[in-house]
C-alpha cells in the first residue's frame, strides 16, 4: 500500500475489518480489538493502529527473564578506555560462521543521547545468515531504520510482510512485534536504532512538491496472520536491556488492521537529488531522505542523507564536499561504489566516523584531482552511500574500537595536503 503516514485499512479475511467504529461489542471471526500507539494519545497528529487480533497482546506476554545480548549497546554508554575523539574509517565487518540471528548478529558501533529520556541514537552493522525460528522481537526503546548491504531479509511483522534487500530500505516503528527471515544470505546492512522522534519526510521549503523522497514511493505491507500454536519465544528491548517470554503461540495473528502507525519499506532508487546547476556546493542536507526530528527546530535528533548516482554540473566550483567542521556527528556507510571524496579505502559496507565539530575532507588526491579537473558535465555513476547524522556525539563501543577492523592510518589521509600559500596576489 502506498504513502508515508497515510491512513491505511487491510484485511486478510473478508469482513475481519469493522466499519464506521473502532470497538464493536463483538469482533468479527471472535477476534480481540487492539490499538497499538505510537504517540501520545493527544499528539497531533495522533500516531495510531487498531488491530483486530486472534489473540490479544496480554496472550503474548509472561513473566521476562533477562538475557545478555552482549554486542548490542544503548545510550549512555561510554567506554573508559576507547577514544572516541577522533576521525575513524572501519573496513567492512567481515561474515562469521558463527550462526547469526538478528538479535545475535547485531553489532553496535556507536551510541548517542540517552535511550531512558529516548534522545539521541545508535549506529550499528548487522551480520545475519540465520532465520529467527519460533522467535520474536520488538524494541521498546526505538524504530529501527535498516539499510541492507548484502543480502535479502524478510520482516514478518505483526502487519504484514516486508521484504528487503541492497538499494532499499525499511522503517520498523518502535512497539511492533516482528520475526526477521534470511531470503538470500549471508546478509550485512547497517542499522539505525532511533530513540528519539519518529522518522519524518523532511519539508521540502523553495524545492516546492517534487523531488527527494516522494510519499507515494513508501510501501507498508496488506494485513497477514499466522494462526500457529508452538512453543515460541519472545525477546523485548527495553531500557536498553533484552528480556525474553516463553509463550506458546505465533504473536503475528492480525487479521486485519487500519491506521498509520505501520512498518514501510522504500526503494533509494527512486530517490530523487536536487543539487546546484550553476556554482557552488550546497550544504548535505539538500540529500536528507528521512529526519528525525528533536525539540530544537531545524536541528534533528537524526538525518538519513543518501548520496547516490547524480551528475554534477556546477561551473568554476570545486565540487567534492569542502572542508568543514560542524555541529552533527556524521556517521556515513557505503552501500557501493565509490565515494567521490575520498576513491581509495572506503569499501562497500564500511563506516566512517566524523564526530561532532572535527574538521574533515577530501584526502590530497581527491583535493588536487577536483581542484585541477576539466569542469564538464560529470555523471558520479556506481555510487551509493548514506550519512546517520546526529545533533549529539557519538560515542565509540568496545567492538568499534577493539574488534571491529578499524583503518589505523586513516587520520593519516590528510598528511600530504600542502601548504599552497606564497603570498602573491591573484595566484591561484
Amino acid at each position: 500500500m502506498p504513502g508515508f503516514g497515510n491512513d491505511f485499512e487491510t484485511e486478510a479475511l473478508p469482513g475481519a475489518l469493522p466499519q464506521g467504529m473502532n470497538s464493536p461489542q463483538k469482533c468479527n471471526y471472535g477476534l480481540y480489538g487492539e490499538q497499538l500507539s505510537g504517540t501520545a494519545f493527544t499528539a497531533d497528529p495522533p500516531e495510531r493502529t487498531w488491530t483486530y487480533r486472534i489473540r490479544p497482546s496480554v496472550k503474548h506476554s509472561t513473566r521476562y527473564e533477562r538475557i545478555d545480548l552482549p554486542y548490542w549497546k544503548s545510550a549512555p554508554h561510554v567506554v573508559e578506555d576507547v577514544t572516541s575523539l577522533g576521525q575513524y574509517r572501519w573496513d567492512p565487518v567481515p561474515h562469521s560462521d558463527e550462526a547469526l540471528t538478528w538479535l545475535t548478529g547485531m553489532r553496535t558501533m556507536t551510541t548517542a543521547g540517552d535511550v531512558h529520556t529516548q534522545i539521541g541514537m545508535a549506529a550499528h552493522i548487522y551480520l545475519v545468515n540465520t532465520s529467527m525460528d519460533d522467535a520474536y522481537f520488538y524494541s521498546a526503546d526505538s524504530e529501527l531504520l535498516v539499510v541492507p548491504q548484502e543480502g535479502r531479509l524478510r520482516f514478518a511483522t505483526e502487519l504484514g510482510i516486508i521484504d528487503i534487500e541492497p538499494r532499499e530500505i525499511a522503517i520498523i516503528p518502535r512497539g511492533l512485534v516482528y520475526r526477521v527471515e534470511v531470503l538470500d544470505g549471508p546478509c550485512r546492512g547497517f542499522v539505525c536504532e532511533n530513540y528519539g522522534q519518529k522518522f519524518e519526510l523532511p519539508g521540502r521549503g523553495p524545492i516546492g512538491a517534487n523531488c527527494l523522497a516522494n510519499p507515494r514511493d513508501f510501501k507498508a505491507p496488506v494485513a497477514a496472520f499466522e494462526d500457529r500454536e508452538v512453543p515460541s519465544t519472545l525477546t523485548i528491548k527495553w531500557c536498553g536491556q533484552f528480556h525474553e517470554t516463553k509463550i506458546a503461540q505465533s504473536p503475528l495473528d492480525v487479521v486485519a488492521w487500519h491506521g498509520n502507525y505501520a512498518p514501510v519499506k522504500y526503494d533509494l532508487r527512486n530517490y530523487c537529488p536536487v543539487g546546484a546547476i550553476l556554482f557552488d556546493h550546497p550544504d548535505p542536507s539538500i540529500f536528507t531522505v528521512l529526519t528525525a526530528p528533536s525539540g530544537v527546530p531545524g536541528t534533528a535528533n537524526i538525518d538519513f542523507v543518501l548520496f547516490r548516482e547524480r551528475w554534477m554540473v556546477a561551473e568554476d566550483t570545486f565540487r567534492p564536499p569542502w572542508y568543514h567542521k560542524n555541529i552533527m556527528s556524521e556517521l556515513m556507510g557505503n552501500i557501493y561504489g565509490q565515494y567521490d571524496a575520498k576513491p581509495q579505502g572506503f569499501a562497500p559496507g564500511g563506516i566512517s566516523l566524523h564526530n561532532m565539530m572535527l574538521p574533515h575532507g577530501p584526502d590530497r588526491n581527491a583535493f588536487e584531482g577536483a581542484s585541477n579537473a576539466d569542469l564538464k558535465p560529470e555523471k558520479l555513476d556506481n555510487t551509493m552511500s548514506f550519512m546517520f547524522e546526529t545533533r549529539f556525539p557519538q560515542q565509540l563501543t568496545a567492538f568499534a574500537g577493539r574488534e571491529a577492523p578499524l583503518q589505523d592510518n586513516y587520520i593519516d589521509c590528510w598528511d600530504s595536503l600542502e601548504k599552497k600559500f606564497d603570498g602573491t596576489p591573484g595566484r591561484k
